[in-house]
């Protein structure tokens, strides 16, 4: 998005990729914003989420839906 048009239009959608951390939690990274935010469960990860979403854009400007993008690795001895 031009920045000019910052707080003239509002996102549609912003979409977070959600990474299980090697200790055992969660992290998610926006797409496109430097937003970034980690917890230790899911119910907990949606609320910062939210609430980091809600931080980072002005009133009216933020996004009107969050996708959370799961990303999984699964490794398989050979």
């Amino acid at each position: 998005m031009d920045p000019s048009l910052q707080g003239v239009i509002g996102l549609e959608e912003i979409i977070f990729v959600v990474t299980e951390t090697p200790e055992g939690g969660l992290t998610a990274r926006a797409l496109g914003q430097s937003i970034f935010t980690e917890a230790d469960d899911l119910d907990v990860l949606r609320e910062r989420v939210r609430d980091a979403v809600q931080c980072h854009f002005d009133e009216g400007t933020g996004p009107r839906l969050i996708r959370l993008h799961f990303v999984h690795d699964e490794v398989m001895a050979v």
